[in-house]
């Protein structure tokens, strides 16, 4: 933005003027660039991609399994949990669902994740992370908060208590328990990642169950 590049300010008049509809804001970098810079332009490129890939993306779900299969892998239950990371001034969560523990020694599990996720980017080979456990009794307030839509470069965590592990991700107060993790390896599976992380430091807050999530079919979370 600025310097010899072309002003974003014309080129977004000219969009408009073209009926051309914005679906996010134009980005200008008036400084240099941070972690935070980085997550903006990472999730506005997410949410770009949503948005073109959304018609095709919903009828590939439909397509990709008869209703009786989709009902009957829909009966495949799991946990509900958020998972956050942290790399410098970015920080990014999401909800989970699909966790899986995946071996005794070292103690390890799965996570999948969708390609198109912003937090995926902090979720690379090497890369240390939160799985925070949601409590059977009022876990909603937190769901519902991280199921939100944020606009990119938003804080996630406004409004809700947290304090940061070891490496810097956000441990949630409301969590029934919390482990801090270091990804190992990852696996493509077509629209998700399955990423293998190793526990280093856990802990439980409370002594209650992890909520649970259940489905009627299997072609949506």
């Amino acid at each position: 933005y600025g310097g010899n590049d072309d002003p974003v300010g014309p080129l977004a008049s000219q969009f408009a003027g073209m009926g051309v509809e914005e679906v996010v804001p134009a980005l200008k970098v008036k400084e240099n660039p941070t972690e935070a810079t980085y997550q903006l332009f990472e999730e506005s490129g997410t949410d770009l991609g949503q948005v073109l890939t959304k018609k095709e993306t919903l009828k590939a779900m439909k397509n990709a399994m008869s209703p009786d299969v989709a009902k009957a892998l829909g009966r495949v239950s799991g946990g509900l949990y958020v998972v956050t990371a942290a790399q410098g001034t970015a920080k990014s969560a999401m909800i989970a669902s699909w966790i899986a523990q995946a071996s005794f020694e070292p103690l390890g599990f799965t996570v999948a994740i969708a390609k198109d996720r912003a937090i995926e980017s902090l979720m690379q080979v090497g890369d240390k992370f939160v799985l925070n456990c949601l409590p059977e009794q009022g876990f909603e307030p937190l769901m519902k908060h991280f199921l939100i839509r944020f606009p990119p470069g938003a804080d996630r965590f406004e409004g809700v208590e947290w304090a940061p592990a070891s490496c810097g991700a956000p441990i949630l107060k409301e969590a029934a328990a919390y482990m801090e993790c270091t990804v190992m390896s990852r696996m493509e599976a077509a629209d998700h990642w399955i990423v293998y992380s190793e526990v280093r430091e856990g802990k439980v807050f409370k002594d209650e169950k992890t909520a649970t999530h259940h489905r009627k079919v299997a072609s949506y979370y």
